[in-house]
């Protein structure tokens, strides 16, 4: 089971797993300290932001594992 969902908003994410701030700035999510990412999940960011959300939480659960 992934530990990291599209549901989960960006700060939840960057508050359980800190090492996750490297994935999200590498697809151009730089965003992982505004207000925005309290309320916004990783599919709404990743959507705003043009970026693949399917490769970018791919690439959020394996910084976790490692």
């Amino acid at each position: 089971m992934a530990a990291i969902v599209a549901e989960m908003t960006i700060s939840e994410v960057v508050q359980k797993y800190p090492e996750t701030i490297e994935v999200f700035m590498k697809h151009g999510l730089g965003c992982v300290g505004c207000s925005a990412a309290r309320y916004e999940n990783i599919a709404q960011g990743a959507a705003v932001h043009g970026i693949d959300a399917d490769k970018l939480i791919a690439d959020l659960n394996a910084s976790v594992k490692q």
